[in-house]
């Protein structure tokens, strides 16, 4: 998808600005979160915290799912949309504005010089390093509204406003320092990974 929306925003030299790089990464995120994150995290979640219960409810993964498509609809696996809209949307739109800036750097302003991998998979630590401190807060509050308490808040700000008043401001970095190393390490494979596969798609396709 970021490709695809990159192909029709970069000028004619086949730069792309700061501004687009975000908006690219932003319009990937949503897309991702609407047609396969958001479901998959929702059963995740839930299914994670029923099993810590003190009473399970569900059997089995595909059980759980069944139960609950049954008891809340198709409606109750998209619960938190509007949460894990954000936590991809600004997840992707972090990620590669720091991987598409610092390749620009490297690059000298010229579209067709290579990156080396390695050095593909440092921008990608720094990239996904930025994307941990940019929207941990986001991704604490997706979490408390796909799990088996979300009934309690009324909407996504409610969510984050009733965290805020009663566990405060640091209750939203919970996780970070576990997280960063994990993160870090995923998003550079991960875009070492994927340059490769556009290297290699832009050659079986010119």
């Amino acid at each position: 998808m970021f490709e695809e929306l990159k192909k029709h925003s970069v000028d004619e030299k086949g730069n792309l600005s700061p501004i687009k790089r975000m908006l690219c990464g932003l319009g990937a995120g949503v897309a991702e979160a609407v047609f396969a994150v958001t479901p998959m995290e929702t059963v995740k979640v839930k299914f994670i915290h029923d099993q810590n219960s003190a009473n399970p409810k569900f059997k089995g993964f595909f059980h759980g799912v069944r139960e609950i498509v049954r008891t809340q609809g198709f409606r109750g696996t998209y619960q938190g949309l509007t949460a894990t809209c954000l936590k991809q949307g600004s997840n992707q739109a972090i990620r590669f504005f720091v991987m598409e800036s610092l390749k620009d750097w490297y690059r000298g302003g010229d579209p067709t010089k290579p990156v080396n991998k390695f050095v593909v998979g440092m921008f990608g630590a720094v990239a996904g390093a930025a994307s941990v401190f940019g929207n941990t807060p986001i991704d604490v509050v997706k979490t408390r509204m796909q799990g088996l308490e979300a009934s309690k808040y009324k909407s996504t700000l409610d969510c984050a406003l009733q965290i805020w008043k009663h566990e405060g401001p640091r209750a939203f970095y919970k996780g970070t320092v576990p997280r960063l190393s994990r993160v870090c390490l995923d998003v550079a494979i991960t875009f070492m990974i994927y340059d490769s596969f556009m290297d290699l798609f832009n050659k079986v396709w010119k």
